[in-house]
């Protein structure tokens, strides 16, 4: 045994040509009285494999743009939702609210134009009624990020009223047909 640790035969020399050895052996790091399959304490990998320091978060959690559109889409229509269920809590129980980031490629029979930017599902056997907002294109439709609540609302409140019934002026007293 070297002072360096437990000495390793070289491959190609004549102790290493016994059969069903390993053509290369690596050198030690344990000692001999630890096994092989034992973790290692101690061992903090502080690069990656091209000597660069370990990723971490670009953005720390605590900042806005830490979540995503998608995220912060969802909070939209869920403030929407939240608003419409104080004044129609009754009628929207077991209603199911849902985001989709675009609508499917076969359209409805009844929806004929442009893209429609939510839906509604009336219930099924075994299934509740859903509305469906669709992201992207309400994210399309929208002129600038201070127009995209209003839009989600309008939206969510058209569904509302057509799964209610009504006028969507009905449904919510501040709707804007403006869009």
């Amino acid at each position: 045994m070297s002072p360096a640790g437990p000495s390793r035969p070289v491959p190609g020399s004549p102790s290493s040509a016994t059969p069903g050895a390993p053509d290369r052996v690596l050198p030690a790091r344990r000692g001999p009285d630890v096994p092989a399959s034992a973790p290692r304490v101690g061992a903090v990998r502080r690069r990656d494999r091209r000597g660069r320091g370990l990723r971490g978060p670009v953005l720390p959690m605590s900042t806005p743009g830490y979540r995503t559109r998608a995220e912060r889409f969802d909070d939209l229509v869920l403030d929407a939702v939240e608003d419409l269920e104080r004044r129609w809590a009754r009628q929207l129980e077991g209603v199911e609210f849902a985001v989709e980031d675009v609508p499917p490629s076969d359209p409805a029979p009844w929806e004929s134009g442009g893209v429609p930017l939510g839906r509604y599902f009336p219930a099924d056997t075994g299934l509740p009624h859903r509305i469906v907002v669709y992201r992207r294109p309400v994210e399309a439709r929208a002129h600038d990020a201070a127009d995209l609540p209003d839009l989600v609302r309008d939206v969510v409140v058209e569904q509302v009223a057509h799964l209610l019934g009504r006028a969507p002026d009905e449904v919510d007293p501040g709707y804007d047909d403006g869009h």
